[in-house]
């Protein structure tokens, strides 16, 4: 009874691949948003303002860094949590693909949100002649608590690892 239990458990994971099947479709949404962006900017190119102009390129910039977050979620938590992805000898592998535990892709997520969140705090202060001042001190404090985070998140992991290491 335990070994089909277990047995069951670890074949459960599978479970997980419609979900990072569901990131790729989520990446082709993103994609043509993006795109519907660009041939958006295109015709008004010679007559946007500069500051319009950053400000569209920074949300083009946003979503690439989300775009990002995707692929290395969808790519390295398949491979931690379903299948070790099987990719032919002479097609390009990613760097980093086999490389990305769990806690390290945690970490890389969490810099990535405060990536994002960066560009975005810049965005609404490009703008911030049209934003009342307490929302703007509610990005700061937002954006603050997503970098604390992403600190304490990383300092604990680096813990971790130390104590992982001495114990060896």
């Amino acid at each position: 009874m335990e070994r089909f239990a277990e047995n069951l458990m670890y074949a459960s994971r599978w479970l997980l691949a419609p979900v990072y099947i569901g990131l790729s479709l989520g990446l082709l949404a993103l994609a043509i948003k993006f795109f519907q962006e660009v041939f958006h900017l295109l015709p008004h190119v010679l007559t946007i303002a500069e500051n319009d102009l950053v400000l569209v390129l920074l949300s083009l910039i946003d979503m690439t860094l989300v775009g990002g977050l995707l692929v290395m979620v969808m790519l390295s938590g398949y491979e931690n949590f379903v299948s070790k992805l099987d990719i032919d000898e002479g097609k390009e592998k990613l760097s980093w693909l086999g490389k990305m535990d769990s806690g390290s892709l945690k970490n890389k997520v969490a810099a990535s949100i405060v990536a994002i969140s960066s560009i975005h705090l810049l965005r609404v202060f490009m703008d911030a002649r049209n934003i009342a001042d307490n929302k703007l001190m509610w990005y700061v404090i937002i954006h603050l608590t997503f970098v604390l985070s992403a600190f304490v998140m990383g300092y604990l992991d680096n813990l971790s690892r130390k104590d992982a290491k001495k114990s060896l």
